[in-house]
């Protein structure tokens, strides 16, 4: 089975790993999108870049005779997702989603969900706070909007954006709960701005604004296509392995 796993993330890398310990890896193409200069070397096939929309990536897909797309793009690579769902539906090419389940507040947590990054922005209110935008790079502008607070952006890649007030560390993850208590609390941070990205990876944040007391503003999750999905690495491999 010829499998094009559309990865950029621990689910994709996890299930690579997996598809490895069971046999034979040479059916097995990873793509990443780019957005990162230097990810982690992978031990199958690595395609950096996009396809062209859907219909270039129906050309990919016709071209390399793949059998089965699984999505294991983060869950607000939105226009990915949709980018597969109509390629492997002009091709009749099997396609599954890894959609890990949102994160949802507990006792302790000070949420405000909102819908998108402009909203986020709004939300913040017009008292200048110092915010760490835990958000990757990618958005970060949409907070030129309220140049009144402090920010603090930390990400793999360097940040050159006309944000006023914005503090940049080139940091990877993960950071357990503790360490990011102890982030927060020496930088002096009154609120998150969050996606709701789901999974144990990133949850330390989350738990740690929650025992500093922080605010938070959660971003939802953008909709998805309804295609056929598991939970987890551990099911997508069994379904590939009824496949």
């Amino acid at each position: 089975m010829r499998i094009l796993i559309l990865g950029g993330t621990g689910e994709a890398s996890a299930l690579v790993r997996g598809l490895l310990a069971r046999g034979d890896p040479h059916g097995v193409t990873l793509s990443l999108a780019g957005r990162t200069s230097q990810p982690k070397a992978q031990p199958v096939p690595t395609r950096i870049g996009g396809f062209g929309g859907a219909e270039g990536l129906a050309a990919w897909l016709a071209q390399d005779r793949t059998d089965l797309v699984v999505d294991a793009t983060h869950p607000f690579a939105a226009q990915m997702s949709a980018n597969a769902a109509e390629a492997c539906a002009r091709t009749g090419t099997r396609l599954l989603a890894i959609r890990r389940p949102a994160w949802e507040p507990v006792s302790g947590d000070r949420w405000t969900t909102v819908p998108d990054m402009a909203a986020a922005a709004l939300e913040l209110g017009p008292e200048p706070r110092r915010v760490f935008l835990t958000i990757g790079r990618q958005e970060v502008g949409a907070f030129a909007a309220a140049p009144q607070h402090d920010y603090v952006v930390r990400a793999i890649e360097g940040i050159d954006l006309a944000v006023p007030r914005l503090t940049s560390i080139r940091a990877r993850g993960p950071f357990d709960a503790a360490a990011e208590a102890a982030f927060l609390a020496e930088g002096a941070i009154e609120v998150l701005v969050s996606k709701n990205s789901g999974g144990d990876a990133t949850y330390g944040k989350i738990a740690a604004a929650r025992a500093l007391g922080l605010a938070v503003v959660m971003v939802a999750r953008p909709e998805k296509p309804d295609v056929p999905s598991v939970p987890d690495v551990a099911a997508a491999l069994a379904g590939i392995a009824a496949l």
